[in-house]
């Protein structure tokens, strides 16, 4: 399976990231999803990201991708980009319940996996 998705980034007087729940899995996490036949992966990106936080997006630079089984035991790769907000507005939806805007160490807290954690620090990391 593959997916591609964003760590949505804005600076107001702190930095702060986007972190969505997903009440299917009950888990907080980026916006991600996986492509559509034929689309690209970037493409793929900043759809799932205005699908799931209501915001069209700029990317900045891609991330490092993450690997791992998902509940059902399948292996995923998702490739993610940093991403800053250009316009739009959350609203709850069957997918995603509720979106924090949060500093590094809310969202570090929120994030319910490690490979997320890791992905926060390598977004927020300074000169990146």
């Amino acid at each position: 399976m593959v997916a591609a998705g964003g760590v949505v980034v804005r600076c107001t007087a702190e930095t702060q990231v986007a972190v969505i729940h997903r009440p299917k899995y009950d888990d907080w996490s980026f916006p991600k999803g996986k492509l559509e036949p034929g689309e690209e992966w970037l493409d793929a990106a900043r759809r799932e990201v205005e699908e799931e936080t209501g915001f069209r997006c700029r990317p900045r630079r891609e991330l490092s991708s993450t690997r791992y089984q998902d509940g059902r035991g399948r292996r995923k790769l998702v490739r993610y980009w940093l991403m800053e907000p250009l316009e739009g507005e959350f609203s709850p939806h069957e997918e995603v319940d509720e979106l924090r805007w949060s500093t590094e160490a809310e969202a570090a807290e929120l994030l319910s996996y490690e490979h997320d954690r890791e992905l926060l620090r390598e977004a927020l990391a300074p000169g990146g």
